[in-house]
């Protein structure tokens, strides 16, 4: 059986560290950096370890005649309605039907920045993925099942309370009014799966460099 603890540890600590060496050596040969944490990100991969880790998953979930594709772009590209197509992070096949697919997301640091584009991002990619499936574009497939994990940095920012928000004339609703960028993450995730948007959703935090 997978001990999913571990290699979630293991899959934080690839996160961590491919990280960390991308910032480094990103511009080394220019000479010239991206700003902020950018060039942490710009060279991809740091998210492997989940991906992977995911996959096992699905591979000690013992299903037969399954193809599981993390690797090859145009394996996990899949066809959308309100646009041409969207690559996941994981797709999972049996013959010509598709069983699932699940996006891998993370954050650190640009909190206020960011928390909208990754809500609306998130919003937007389950409600193409939806629309195509209505249409029929993945026929002769059964209801698919699609993922969402969001892993989030734990530092003062992102976990202490934020400031209210006061709008005229509309109200901000009260379930994020004074609440970390954290518990904000947490209850989108609760809302995605309760409106069936995904599935399922894994949101966690994990202090930086920490495994």
């Amino acid at each position: 059986m997978l001990d999913f603890k571990k290699e979630l540890a293991k899959a934080v600590q690839h996160f961590w560290q491919v990280r960390g060496k991308q910032k480094k050596r990103q511009g080394s040969k220019g000479g010239k950096k991206d700003a902020g944490n950018r060039g942490a990100v710009t060279g991809g991969k740091h998210a492997d370890g989940f991906v992977r880790l995911i996959a096992a998953i699905v591979k000690d979930a013992g299903l037969r005649n399954v193809a599981i594709h993390v690797s090859e772009k145009k394996q996990r590209t899949l066809p959308g309605f309100y646009r041409p197509s969207k690559e996941w992070d994981l797709v999972v096949l049996s013959d010509s039907n598709l069983v699932a697919a699940v996006e891998v997301k993370s954050q650190v640091g640009s909190f206020g920045n960011n928390f909208n584009n990754r809500v609306e991002e998130a919003l937007g990619n389950a409600t193409d993925f939806w629309a195509a499936y209505r249409e029929g574009i993945f026929k002769p497939s059964q209801k698919p099942w699609l993922g969402y994990l969001f892993m989030l940095e734990a530092s003062p920012e992102s976990t202490r309370a934020t400031q209210r928000i006061n709008l005229n004339p509309y109200a901000v609703d009260e379930a994020f009014q004074e609440r970390s960028y954290a518990k904000r993450y947490e209850l989108v995730c609760e809302r995605f799966v309760r409106d069936r948007l995904y599935d399922s959703a894994c949101f966690f935090y994990v202090k930086l460099g920490y495994w």
